[in-house]
């Protein structure tokens, strides 16, 4: 039984004083407006309003009950305008979770202009390598770096990345050009720690793909210690495009191999955006994305090199 609707229906009869009327206000049969005022006194244990061929009165309990049916009645009006409220103008907290090197090259930088237009939406932003549990962890939102699977979640793909050789210009003067994808055992490799199964990276070219066995000079999982020690010279790192894409403007770090699309685990990357499945995309939720699609369209991504696919 729905229960406010029943509410409804029996503040309305008290109102109008009669089944029939209330059935022409609500679009509804006089058969079902009193079936469902019948239920709900079936389902209290008390009769609510005395029937007479004459009139509809309230009894003592129906008086009581109608009450304090109005003032919920009128709670609930409340809050759904304060919902549309809401809806037009998110305030609140965003409880966001995010990779580590997406949170801090993108959405650390996205910030400031976010606030900007939405000083009443604060996001709690929180970093880890490992997909967050929505309900569990009570977030508003995840990004992740893989399409997620689990059932009763919404997805939007942000981006589409690609994972790239890079090295600062110190570590190449001292070492021997790279001139194909099997140069890299002679090289000092900064791999990414994925589990305890022995590190390879993965070449493609002209349809050909290529594994590569990766003994690590050095290994870490998280992306940002890599790409520090890549900056200070310490060797050949695979990162993400967008997370390098400003050293490798600047000059502090260069692409190697460009013709080659390169990953350590799957070729299909990029930048997933996951929330909680409902008929309507939350408000703040909606905002945050579409801000950050603008973000990253205007975001400079990594140069193209001269002469070479990418």
């Amino acid at each position: 039984m729905d229960k406010l609707r029943a509410m409804t229906l029996l503040v309305a009869t008290a109102e109008s004083g009669s089944f029939s009327a209330t059935g022409r206000r609500l679009g509804m049969s006089t058969a079902s407006v009193s079936r469902r005022v019948s239920e709900l006194e079936a389902h209290l244990g008390v009769t609510l309003i005395h029937r007479s061929t004459r009139a509809l009165t309230l009894s003592e309990a129906g008086e009581t009950y109608v009450a304090q049916a109005r003032a919920i009645l009128a709670q609930v009006a409340q809050a759904e305008a304060g919902a549309s409220a809401l809806q037009d103008a998110p305030q609140g907290v965003l409880r966001v979770h995010s990779r580590t090197m997406f949170g801090l090259s993108v959405l650390t930088e996205a910030q400031p202009g976010f606030a900007d237009q939405h000083p009443n939406l604060t996001v709690e932003l929180h970093l880890s390598e490992h997909p967050a549990r929505l309900r569990e962890d009570g977030f508003d939102l995840d990004f992740r770096a893989t399409r997620p699977a689990e059932a009763g979640i919404a997805m939007r793909q942000l981006i589409e990345s690609r994972r790239v050789l890079v090295a600062a210009p110190s570590y190449l003067v001292r070492t021997r050009a790279l001139r194909g994808p099997t140069d890299l055992t002679e090289q000092d490799c900064l791999v990414y720690w994925l589990g305890s199964d022995p590190p390879f990276w993965r070449f493609r070219k002209d349809g050909v793909d290529e594994d590569v066995a990766i003994t690590p000079a050095f290994s870490s999982n998280n992306g940002q210690v890599l790409l520090d020690a890549a900056r200070r010279g310490l060797g050949i790192a695979l990162l993400d495009d967008y997370t390098v894409a400003q050293d490798v403007r600047a000059g502090r770090l260069v692409r190697l191999l460009p013709g080659y699309r390169i990953t350590n685990t799957s070729f299909d990357t990029g930048i997933y955006a996951v929330w909680l499945q409902t008929p309507q995309v939350p408000a703040k939720v909606r905002l945050y994305l579409d801000y950050l699609a603008t973000h990253l369209q205007d975001r400079p991504g990594l140069p193209a090199p001269k002469g070479a696919p990418t």
